[in-house]
């Protein structure tokens, strides 16, 4: 019975791999295709059309800045998400849980209706089509994961650690700094890559916000999408998934480079 089990969740494991890998597979198949058309297994021309249009553009400065961008909303979106957690979790206020409930608008409310909102409001300060104004929406966007899992693992910490440090002589930020954030350090590794994944692929607000003049990938990627040339979308789109993942191996070496887990230091 166990070993039917067994086999019965492994196939289920691969069959998940392959729905994954298989639309990659395509999508990389894509990339130096010309022609394929329906019925055939294989492609009919291959061309490097794609590459060359991708590599040879201004898409890589594009590319550049939106990286920059994104990474720049999220590392903000994080500290907000970090201070509402400790203000939510460890102190007592009124309106704490319209706060919390404020922090999951961005999800609630729909997007064309958040977005006609912001846009006016934005015109009102004068953040309608400039980079700021973007990156304050997408830091917005990307408040209710942030919030959220901050919230969660701030709870599960606890404050108690932080004030045996204080009872010991530290000062609060570097009980902060030294006994908190470690503990924490999952959990902002997760807030960040959530939130620069939610800005990095942003199209609708940004094109709204940014007015055309705050151009990222994602806006000059999408247009392809919906153009029915799928050379050159896969091409932006194979570049897109592969800049995201480089995006969060650096994240990750980052955290583990000043904060590493105990399990590299025991080794």
């Amino acid at each position: 019975m166990k070993n039917k089990l067994s086999l019965c969740c492994k196939g289920i494991i691969w069959l998940a791999m392959l729905g994954v890998l298989l639309p990659l597979i395509v999508l990389l198949i894509w990339c130096f295709t010309e022609r394929w058309a329906w019925p055939e297994l294989v492609p009919q021309v291959f061309s490097l059309r794609g590459l060359r249009e991708v590599l040879g553009s201004q898409a890589l400065m594009i590319l550049h800045s939106s990286i920059l961008l994104s990474a720049t909303a999220a590392l903000i979106a994080v500290v907000v998400g970090l201070m509402t957690a400790r203000a939510i979790v460890f102190y007592q206020f009124p309106g704490q849980k319209l706060l919390l409930f404020a922090s999951m608008l961005p999800l609630i409310v729909p997007t064309t209706v958040f977005g006609m909102g912001i846009h006016l409001l934005m015109i009102r300060v004068g953040l309608s089509d400039t980079v700021p104004g973007v990156i304050l929406v997408h830091v917005i966007c990307a408040l209710p994961y942030t919030v959220s899992i901050m919230t969660d693992s701030t709870r599960a910490i606890g404050k108690k650690l932080e004030e045996q440090a204080r009872v010991l002589g530290a000062g609060s930020l570097r009980a902060f700094w030294s006994v908190s954030m470690p503990a924490l350090m999952p959990a902002i590794f997760s807030a960040l890559a959530m939130a620069y994944i939610t800005s990095f692929s942003q199209y609708f607000l940004t094109l709204l916000i940014g007015g055309g003049n705050v151009r990222t990938f994602t806006v000059i990627m999408i247009p392809y999408l919906q153009n029915g040339d799928r050379t050159l979308a896969a091409g932006y789109t194979t570049l897109f998934l592969l800049i995201t993942v480089l995006v969060f191996l650096v994240f990750r070496k980052i955290v583990q480079r000043f904060y590493p887990c105990p399990e590299q230091n025991r080794e």
